[in-house]
């Protein structure tokens, strides 16, 4: 039999659903069909599809197992009508044990379904605890073509016994390309990685690799889709575009050199605009997919509230974003005047309520058990809180999802408060540093992504951005806690926070010894706040999620000093990997 020299390949780079079945399996019969009419021989789509990813418990009932295996076997016997073949991520119940599978569909059966053999369990991953391992199993043959189909962690390297070089295993059971289903969500940088490991994995096996992602937010996590293709000689032969859905077909030919396909380089964006695009990425998907009708946010006449606004007018439209001016009688005039010019440059509602009847009501009440004492930031914080109870009032009322507008400089430190600022629905600059802010609001200013539904120009008034933070008192803060510039704070945040690096190292880096620890103790005390807020976009590689876990109740405190050195003397050794102790 002669081997083929061509082969058509549609990428889905689509936008799934968790737990919507129905919904998914129909993406993808579209998307079948439009691969069909362009003459595709394999539609393949993105990590667990068929379940929405990730599931996480989820996938853990029976119903849902069901129901997706159901699904597949639907899309298993439409192939019967010699279209083209599918290769479609599902969650899969094979003796008793559950796997995170891929199925390939072609004439009218499941032909052939591979698990995946690596289980990723760090960050906001944690499939080792619903899924089971799966073995290195050999290519699946689409159209007389071997195809090795690696699941996203399979393709990255561990060094680990457990690791299983699934790659490896495919190169010398002969397949000839690899497609990798995955569902790997953006973080700034990650685009660089992931082209690091793919080359690796050319470079070793000498195959071509196609990395299908999926595109769309779901909870905290946005995936920012970017499939690209390599050539076998680690060149890049299609770039697909981030944050957007596309069907993409290639159409490959062997060659001496291999298999090469044709295909088109979009260009990606920056760090910055990879950022912004999450975002609002983030934010459109969590209020659309969970059937909000729009969104109200409190206007302040600060730069977090005024980015979120156009966050939320580029996601939804100014039509189906309403902003509220909450002022008491520390707001000042100008905090007025740029909180109006803000909702008139981006076309959204906009409503002024005074809160000072509210404001003296509770300030009357709290006097009345404590009339002795004297006043504090707890007056001083009921602005805030009675801001936040009031925003969730108007929530309820009508129905649209409250945006709440804390940044995690602030967040970190616990200088935000829990029924004000961390309150709400959903929080697109959870993830964003204070600078990132700033930044973020300049590069709207002179930039609009595609696709975002706000108008063009200069959106947040110039007065916003560069106008001092107005210094208010927040909960738990003392005047000797008082921040230092946000540059010095999300310097000394960022190794905090990103790198768990020890206080020594920080102070050796060049920052001050008594600001490094205290902002140190402060994110230690704010830990039960950040356990009660919102959910928010994720854009950092450690986010105040899933990333990072740390009990509320902590005694450990690094005090600064150089680390001790641990006394391997002490230590008997009886074979590699192994500690005796010698009674």
């Amino acid at each position: 039999m002669t081997a083929p020299n061509r082969l058509t390949t549609t990428l889905a780079q689509l936008n799934p659903i968790v737990g919507d079945v129905a919904g998914n399996a129909g993406r993808a019969r579209q998307a079948r069909a439009e691969a069909h009419a362009a003459g595709a021989d394999l539609v393949v789509f993105s990590e667990l599809f068929i379940a929405g990813y990730p599931p996480e418990d989820l996938v853990l009932k029976p119903a849902f197992q069901a129901s997706c295996r159901a699904a597949v076997e639907d899309l298993a016997r439409e192939t019967a009508d010699g279209g083209p073949a599918v290769l479609i991520g599902t969650p899969w119940v094979e003796d008793g044990k559950l796997y995170n599978a891929c199925a390939l569909l072609d004439g009218g059966r499941i032909a052939a379904l591979r698990f995946k053999a690596n289980l990723p369990n760090y960050g906001v991953f944690d499939e080792k605890r619903v899924f089971a391992r799966g073995p290195a199993a050999g290519p699946v043959t689409v159209r007389g073509v071997r195809i090795g189909v690696p699941i996203c962690e399979d393709t990255w390297m561990e060094e680990s016994p457990d690791y299983e070089n699934v790659v490896e295993c495919l190169a010398e059971t002969g397949a000839e390309i690899l497609i990798v289903p995955n569902g790997s969500p953006y973080a700034r940088g990650k685009t660089d990685i992931r082209m690091s490991m793919a080359v690796a994995r050319v470079v070793e096996s000498g195959l071509p690799l196609v990395y299908v992602n999926q595109v769309g937010g779901q909870d905290e996590l946005v995936f920012d889709g970017a499939s690209f293709v390599l050539h076998g000689d680690h060149q890049l032969a299609a770039q697909l575009p981030s944050f957007k859905e596309c069907l993409t077909t290639l159409h490959w030919t062997r060659s001496a050199d291999g298999w090469r396909c044709d295909g088109n380089v979009e260009p990606l964006p920056g760090d910055d605009e990879g950022d912004y695009a999450a975002c609002v990425l983030g934010l459109r998907d969590y209020v659309n997919k969970n059937g909000f009708p729009g969104v109200l946010l409190g206007i302040s006449g600060g730069v977090d509230s005024a980015l979120c606004a156009a966050l939320a007018v580029d996601a939804l439209g100014a039509g189906r974003v309403r902003g509220i001016m909450l002022p008491f009688r520390y707001t000042a005039q100008v905090s007025l005047d740029d909180a109006a010019l803000l909702a008139r440059a981006l076309g959204f509602a906009y409503d002024t309520l005074p809160i000072a009847l509210a404001v003296n009501g509770f300030e009357e009440i709290l006097s009345k058990p404590f009339a002795g004492l004297a006043r504090d930031t707890t007056e001083e914080n009921l602005q805030a809180r009675t801001r936040g109870v009031l925003l969730m009032a108007l929530s309820n009322k009508s129905g649209a999802m409250l945006v709440t507008t804390g940044n995690k400089s602030e967040m970190s430190v616990g200088y935000a408060t829990l029924y004000g600022d961390m309150n709400g629905g959903f929080n697109p600059i959870k993830d964003l540093y204070k600078t990132q802010v700033f930044r973020l609001s300049r590069l709207r200013n002179r930039w609009k992504p595609e696709g975002a539904l706000g108008p063009a120009g200069g959106v947040i008034p110039d007065n916003i951005i560069v106008r001092p933070p107005t210094a208010e008192l927040r909960e738990n803060q003392l005047d000797q806690d008082s921040l230092p510039p946000y540059e010095v704070l999300d310097g000394i945040l960022e190794r905090l926070v990103e790198r768990e690096e020890p206080l020594a190292a920080i102070v050796a880096a060049g920052f001050d010894r008594d600001t490094v620890a205290r902002i140190d103790r402060l994110l230690n005390i704010a830990e039960y706040k950040r356990r009660q807020a919102a959910p928010g976009v994720k854009v950092t590689r450690k986010n105040f999620g899933r990333d990072r876990r740390y009990p509320i109740t902590n005694k450990f405190r690094d005090r600064g000093d150089p680390l001790p050195q641990p006394d391997e003397s002490l230590v008997t050794r009886s074979s590699a990997g192994s500690v005796t102790y010698d009674e």
